[in-house]
């Protein structure tokens, strides 16, 4: 698949997903870079604001199978990976599927599971597999998961660690629809006798490994490299930052920086291309001082900051 082909394909997920989703199309794409890019994505949101909509659409639209696992505080691992049960007849241990198995998993409300489900979720985000009983059981190929949070409700919550924060290629937020926006919404509802609107299938399972391919083949030139390097480096140098971007985030931008120039249409990376994605991927991976913690400093203005003092490369 070419680049212009990909780039149909994916304006082809955004007007569908798009016509059932109320939101601006700056979102969709952030969640798409996490599919094209082959990472996965955080949204952290208030209830109510179609997080779930958006993770099916999304699922409908590339052909995917989907399956939505509602996080708390007592969930095993067993209940996201799945586990052994007896069959009588044969006298055998048979394994069942948890709903981990599916090739976009909404994680609902991430948070509210304790460290080891987390744990076992970490494996499955970053191995693509999971170990149950010993056993390592592979898992659909695309994989993918939308992860969320409540940002409101903190009582009985287990914080995610860095190091699964990290893990996510993409940490966006939905938001309220403007004004004109909830009245469509409103209108679109009326239109309708079911709740939710129905999404299309665009592409088939195959298509979407193509499509995931295709960043492969971007060009990156060796400034933007250092471009890159700049940014990731700029941010362990600011002082309201206590831990910046680890080498892993560094790759992060790369690959989304890749990933957007596909869903754009084009053969090469630009320094857009790289600002358009910087604060999507390294915002979350900030760890602030203390000090800028207590002043409830934004992380998204820090990255815009350190964009605005890195010098960017001058394309010939």
């Amino acid at each position: 698949m070419d680049v212009t082909k990909a780039s149909d394909e994916c304006e082809a997920v955004l007007e569908t997903v798009g016509d059932a989703v109320i939101c601006d199309r700056s979102f969709l794409e952030e969640i798409l870079v996490g599919v094209v890019g082959r990472g996965h994505v955080l949204l952290e949101d208030v209830p109510g604001t179609g997080k779930t909509l958006t993770a099916r659409s999304v699922a409908d639209a590339l052909g995917l199978s989907f399956s939505r696992i509602q996080f708390t505080p007592d969930l095993l691992p067993a209940d996201v990976t799945g586990t052994h049960v007896f069959n009588e007849r044969e006298r055998t241990f048979e394994f069942n599927e948890g709903p981990i198995f599916a090739n976009i998993v909404l994680a609902d409300e991430i948070n509210r599971a304790p460290p080891k489900t987390q744990a076992a979720l970490l494996e499955a985000m970053e191995e693509g597999q999971v170990t149950v009983d010993g056993e390592t059981r592979q898992l659909p190929d695309p994989f993918f998961v939308i992860a969320t949070q409540n940002p409101v409700e903190q009582e009985g919550t287990f914080p995610l660690p860095e190091a699964q924060v990290d893990r996510f290629l993409v940490k966006t937020s939905m938001g309220y629809p403007d004004e004109d926006g909830e009245v469509e919404l409103l209108r679109r509802r009326a239109g309708r006798e079911t709740t939710s609107p129905t999404v299309e299938s665009v592409l088939e399972p195959d298509q979407v490994d193509h499509l995931r391919s295709v960043p492969e083949t971007i060009r990156v030139d060796e400034d933007l490299l250092e471009y890159v390097a700049a940014i990731a480096r700029e941010t362990r140098t600011d002082g309201r930052v206590e831990v910046g971007v680890s080498p892993r985030g560094t790759q992060r931008l790369f690959e989304a920086a890749r990933a957007y120039a596909t869903i754009v249409g084009r053969e090469y990376v630009t320094p857009d291309d790289i600002k358009r994605v910087s604060g999507p991927v390294l915002a979350h991976r900030l760890v602030l001082t203390p000090d800028a913690t207590v002043n409830r400093v934004d992380k998204a203005q820090i990255v815009d900051s350190i964009l605005e003092s890195v010098p960017v490369p001058t394309l010939e």
